[in-house]
């Protein structure tokens, strides 16, 4: 399995590539955490926040567009909270009737989901413009840097790490499956569903087999090869006045954005 299935980095000589991963992570967190605090019906802030968004993509050369595209994917995750639609207080917009319930949209309850949606989509673009300009072992080694706690770092990691074993493994259990899988042209091989669901119950327990076995055999290889606990990486990470000015500018342009929210 290639990293490349799930890996989301872009290689570009551009400028935001070229920043300290740390300027990146600390800039999307504040980007993050603004957003979850901007007032509902904060239009004008929400129109200035992705402007930002804008000018992080032109000076990434991924194109004007590559994270609004690629956001609207996380959009469905956020109906989770339509429920707000009917249970805020608030005058009557619709009401309609579904199965044995009578519900309203208000106004107050409208006004609160489409500015989760916002924030939400705002919050996803500036996250997959931070994977896809910066190297996974250089995320890691931003965050041990802003002195997260070294647990989690290896956590995410080896979460990482062993994801393409994992799918490296399911890959391998699908080909034999086939393999071994005769059929005729025009029918389908296989049995019911109850031998179905008897040969996923046997893959399953043979991948957790195989992963647990394959993810002792690269910590063996791992710790062999001098592993102590720390990831490392050819990027020096040192600060410059660059990244520097580039932090004090966008966290300068966020509180403007929060500025503008309250007003």
């Amino acid at each position: 399995m290639h990293f490349d299935a799930f890996d989301r980095y872009h290689e570009k000589e551009s400028f935001i590539h070229h920043l300290d991963p740390r300027v990146k992570v600390v800039v999307t967190i504040v980007f993050i955490v603004s957003n979850a605090l901007l007032p509902d019906g904060a239009w004008m802030a929400f129109a200035f926040a992705w402007l930002f968004l804008l000018l992080a993509n032109v000076f990434s050369k991924l194109g004007l567009t590559y994270t609004t595209k690629r956001s609207l994917i996380a959009l469905p995750f956020a109906f989770i909270a339509i429920t707000i639609l009917f249970s805020m207080p608030g005058e009557p917009v619709a009401s309609f009737k579904l199965l044995m319930w009578n519900l309203t949209i208000t106004d107050t309850g409208l006004l609160r989901f489409v500015s989760i949606l916002i924030r939400s989509w705002l919050s996803v673009q500036l996250a997959i413009l931070l994977v896809a300009t910066t190297r996974f072992p250089d995320l890691i080694h931003a965050f041990e840097h802003l002195r997260v706690p070294a647990i989690l770092t290896t956590i995410i990691a080896f979460l990482y790490r062993y994801l393409f074993v994992l799918t490296d493994e399911v890959l391998r259990l699908m080909r034999a499956r086939e393999s071994r899988s005769a059929a005729s042209a025009g029918n389908r091989s296989g049995g019911g569903v109850l031998w179905r669901a008897k040969v996923a119950g046997n893959m399953a327990g043979q991948l957790f087999l195989r992963s647990y076995e394959r993810s002792d055999r690269i910590y063996n290889a791992m710790l062999s090869r001098g592993y102590t606990g720390h990831l490392y990486t050819l990027n020096p990470h040192e600060m410059q006045s660059r990244d520097y000015f580039v932090t004090a500018f966008a966290i300068a342009v966020i509180f403007i954005v929060q500025i503008i929210g309250r007003l």
